[in-house]
This record gives structure tokens, sequence and C-alpha cells, in this order.
């Protein structure tokens, strides 16, 4: 993923988080801000009780995949804050995704319906 589609900075995350919204399933919790650009940013956040440094990076590397997977279906113009809860580090990648586009659909970001 393309650092211009990524968001690193404390304050950024603080913006979407005090400014955006938010919705959960038992997995993910998503924030969304509307913001006015030509694409997406996605910024991840993944807790040390999640398990150690290889786990903590293979669920942000399992969550950025199925983000650049869903692109087309996602409003470009929102920034989005994913945040990991505990029961991610034993979910295999499909599992991680459906939860994902779950969160995704309750929350109204996505453009059409996924299968």
């Amino acid at each position: 993923m393309q650092k211009a589609y990524r968001i690193k900075k404390n304050k950024e995350f603080q913006t979407v988080f005090k400014k955006g919204k938010s919705f959960a399933n038992r997995q993910l919790v998503l924030y969304y801000y509307k913001k006015d650009q030509p694409h997406f940013r996605i910024g991840l956040s993944v807790s040390k009780r999640i398990g150690n440094a290889v786990m903590r990076n293979k669920v942000k590397r399992y969550l950025r995949q199925a983000f650049q997977e869903m692109e087309e279906d996602l409003h470009q113009e929102y920034d989005y804050v994913v945040i990991a809860r505990k029961p991610v580090n034993t979910m295999e990648y499909h599992e991680l995704k459906q939860s994902l586009q779950h969160v995704c659909r309750r929350s109204g970001v996505l453009k059409k319906k996924l299968k």
C-alpha cells in the first residue's frame, strides 16, 4: 500500500477519533471521517494485547490487504482507522476480511453490496 494511502501521524488519528463516526463488531472497531481528498487513507491500530510483534504485523498485513481488495467498493473521500480487538489473533485472512466487510457494511461506507 502506498504511503499516500496511510495515516501515520497522531494528530490525524485524533482528528478521525474526535470528529468521525464509529462502528464495531466483536473483532474490529472502524472509525471513519469524511475529508476532501482523491482517495481513502487508512490507519491501523493493533495493541500489544493482541500478541507479539510478529502477530501484530501479521494482523496489519491482513487488514491492509483486505482494504486493497475492497478499494473499489469503498468511498474514496474518507479516512478510516481500524482498531483490532483480541479475537483477531486467532483468525485467518478470510475471516478477518469478512469481519472488516461486516463492519464496513454496518457503517454504510461501502458503495455497493458485497457478496
